[in-house]
């Protein structure tokens, strides 16, 4: 009976994942794509060269061979452990795209999508983090257990 209550105890522990009250998993910051600003984007024009984008903006994240003549330069971030306790917002997915047609510019899509000021995050450490724990949860120690 005793070997059982701790069997079925220890496969309810493991199956239930790692979240038990306070104590989960640690998740990094997740950045991806393009860091683009709004005047970077302000600055592209109707007729410019493949060149004179990539200059600007730099390489685009998603050149699809089999369209070369669009670029799209995509950007996400999901907010990890710390940042999470720092109330750093995410950003689910901004895209603009970008077409051309005999070597120039065409057709800007996805502008007003683009921030006017670049997102940086922040270094989050686990001290700045367990300094925004203490006043959501009343006390947490700097590995926040």
């Amino acid at each position: 009976m005793h070997k059982s209550f701790l069997a079925v105890f220890a496969s309810a522990m493991l199956l239930g994942g790692c979240h038990v009250g306070n104590l989960s998993v640690y998740k990094i910051d997740i950045q991806q794509g393009n860091v683009l600003t709004r005047d970077q984007v302000d600055q592209l024009k109707v007729g410019m060269t493949p060149l004179q984008v990539r200059f600007l903006l730099g390489s685009p994240l998603i050149v699809d061979p089999f369209h070369p003549e669009r670029w799209d330069y995509a950007y996400t971030y999901r907010p990890g452990t710390y940042a999470r306790l720092l109330k750093i917002p995410g950003v689910a997915h901004r895209d603009l795209s970008l077409w051309f047609a005999e070597g120039k510019l065409a057709k800007i899509e996805g502008q007003d999508q683009v921030p006017v000021k670049a997102i940086v995050t922040p270094l989050v450490t686990p001290e700045k983090a367990a300094a925004a724990g203490e006043h959501e949860q009343g006390h947490m120690d700097a590995d926040g257990s």
